[in-house]
Formats: C-alpha cells, sequence, structure tokens
C-alpha cells in the first residue's frame, strides 16, 4: 500500500498534560492531537508516532511526530486548521512530507534536553522553571558534567521497572550556563531513559549544595543502582529542547 508519511513539529506546554504518551483516564499531549486530527478527517482514526515520551508537566520546546495519510494534503492548510482547534498549550510549529522509511522515533539521532533553574523567586516562571534558593558551587557541577560524557550505563539515574532492553546511553553533551537570569543545564545524547535528566539534575544539584563529593560522582554512576544517585527534581522545569534527524 502506498502512503504518504507527514513530519508534525510542535511545541507543548506540558503543565496540563500527563505526559506525551496516551495513559488510560489522563488527558495527554498524544491525545489532544488525535483527538483533532480526527475530526479533521471526518471520523476517522488517525494515529499518530511521537519521537518519544515525555512525563507529567515536562515541556516540549520542539517535538516531532508522523502520520500517514493515503493521499498527499496541503501542508499550509493542515497546520492552520491544527492551531484552530488545539488548546492552547499545543502550537504546530510546521508540517512536512518526508520520505516514508524515516520514523519520528527511530531515525532520531540525538535529543537535547534543558533544565531551567532560577535561585530568586519569581512568581511569572511558576510551572516553567524550578525555584531553588540554596547556595550553589556551579563549577563544582560544571566539572562533575564531565563524569556524564560517552557511552555508559546509566541505570542509576533510571527510573526502575521499565521495560527499555539497555541503560546504555551515549553522552555527548553536559553542560551548565546562566541564561537570561536562569541557570540552565543541557544535555545531549542518543537516547534518555526514564526520570535519566531529572535524577541527573538532582544528583548535580547536591554537588554545588556539598551534599554529595564531586569525587563521588563516578562511584555513582558505577552502582548501576538507582538509590544511589539523588531523588528526581520537579518536572516543572525541564524541556525536550531539540530532536535531531539524518540530514537526508
Amino acid at each position: 500500500m502506498i502512503f504518504f508519511r507527514y513530519f508534525i513539529e510542535i511545541s507543548y506546554d506540558g503543565t496540563p498534560f500527563y505526559g506525551w504518551q496516551r495513559q488510560l483516564g489522563q488527558i495527554s499531549v498524544q491525545e489532544a492531537v488525535e483527538i483533532e486530527l480526527q475530526k479533521l478527517f471526518s471520523g476517522q482514526e488517525i494515529p499518530i508516532v511521537g519521537c518519544g515520551r515525555t512525563d507529567a508537566g515536562v515541556h516540549a520546546k520542539q517535538y516531532f511526530f508522523h502520520v500517514d495519510f493515503e493521499n498527499e494534503i496541503n501542508t499550509n492548510q493542515l497546520s492552520y486548521k491544527l492551531n484552530s482547534m488545539l488548546p492552547q498549550a499545543i502550537s504546530v510549529q510546521s508540517v512536512f512530507l518526508v520520505d516514508s522509511t524515516l520514523h519520528a522515533r527511530f531515525s532520531a539521532t540525538k535529543r537535547t534536553y534543558r533544565y531551567f533553574i532560577h535561585q530568586q523567586k519569581n512568581p511569572f516562571l511558576l510551572g516553567k522553571s524550578t525555584y531553588f534558593a540554596k547556595e550553589l558551587e556551579i563549577n563544582k557541577m560544571q566539572e562533575a558534567c564531565g563524569f556524564l560524557l560517552g557511552t555508559q550505563d546509566f541505570s542509576s539515574f533510571a527510573k526502575v521497572h521499565t521495560d527499555v532492553k539497555t541503560h546504555i546511553c551515549t553522552v555527548y553533551l553536559a553542560s551548565w550556563h546562566v541564561e537570561n537570569g536562569q541557570l540552565v543545564f543541557e544535555i545531549s545524547a542518543d537516547r534518555f531513559l526514564r526520570n535519566m535528566v531529572r535524577s541527573i539534575v538532582g544528583t548535580l544539584l547536591d554537588i554545588g549544595t556539598g551534599k554529595i563529593l564531586l569525587t563521588d560522582l563516578p562511584g555513582i554512576i558505577e552502582q548501576k543502582n538507582r538509590s544511589a544517585a539523588s531523588q528526581s527534581i520537579a518536572a516543572s522545569g525541564l524541556y525536550l529542547w531539540k530532536i535531531e534527524y539524518p540530514e537526508a
């Protein structure tokens, strides 16, 4: 059967949703999109495949999903109609035709997350950044990022009892910087485990406050035990920032 595959790029505020993936009894970003697509196509179910899952409360600056149609569509028209129908928390950025072999999840080569922290109380950042008032030794947090780079087992930072086949990930970048008065952690990898970024940030913050020694981090990684690392920090400051695919 011949079909036309389209990638749809969206951004969303994760606050009102129980993550990306459909879940029984909870509203998800995926369900919100599929409901509107079904309306647009005369009640026909239009399944979509996302580039990954985000947890409840996590935001996405850039997120891709793919959808297959039997006929070519007007991309500008679909983008306009979806934006007029979707909740305010979801915005369609672009719609474009791709090769039928390109997969939103499995073809992605690199994913980047950012975690935002503000250290001065700010009501306008509520739900979009995490307030952390304790004094931090950012130089130690930055030095600790070096231990995260490369290909290794990240079981110590992964949610337990998940159905993944491996906890091996390759981290290309891990770094802290200041942006518009906020402290930002950025991390890029070929793949991420559930809760991985939030537990890494929680651990790095504990290093920054002196609760954990910088030299303890390699041992925490080597233990491959979730209880060895710190608690996960709140979802509100986490953003799926960028997804990269092969240039072709």
